[in-house]
């Protein structure tokens, strides 16, 4: 598959980039691209998307900076969206890598790229105040 990491220096120390993007409730703040709201659901979380409610759940909390997420869409398919934060220099780097599916066409990849642009400069914003 076709792939493309995005992105971005967050003036902020690693553990609290971390620790705000790991917790599901604050991703209406900064990931509108995927999430308007959030509630808990067992072990995972419900998010209403603008493809209507799909299934979230973080890897397990680490120390390595490690945000993959899964995506449970409402047919079963999962998608794990491998994340990352991680040291640059007094700041951070946060980095997304997205993959173009086989039935997304390129007009659709390039659209997916650029909301998760446009979320991870909400989240630098956010974060820098």
């Amino acid at each position: 598959m076709k792939s493309r990491t995005v992105s971005v220096s967050i003036k902020c120390p690693p553990s609290d980039v971390y620790g705000f993007v790991v917790d599901p409730r604050n991703l209406p703040e900064w990931a509108r691209g995927l999430a308007r709201s959030v509630r808990p659901s067992g072990d995972a979380w419900k998010l209403e998307s603008p493809l209507g409610e799909i299934g979230f759940r973080f890897v397990p909390r680490n120390a390595f900076g490690v945000l993959d997420h899964i995506v449970t869409f409402a047919d079963g398919k999962e998608v794990v969206n491998p994340m990352r934060v991680v040291p640059n220099e007094d700041g951070s780097e946060v980095l997304f890598t997205l993959f173009q599916a086989t039935e997304m066409s390129a007009l659709q990849f390039v659209e997916d790229c650029s909301t998760v642009e446009n979320d991870l400069r909400t989240l630098k914003r956010l974060l820098e105040r």
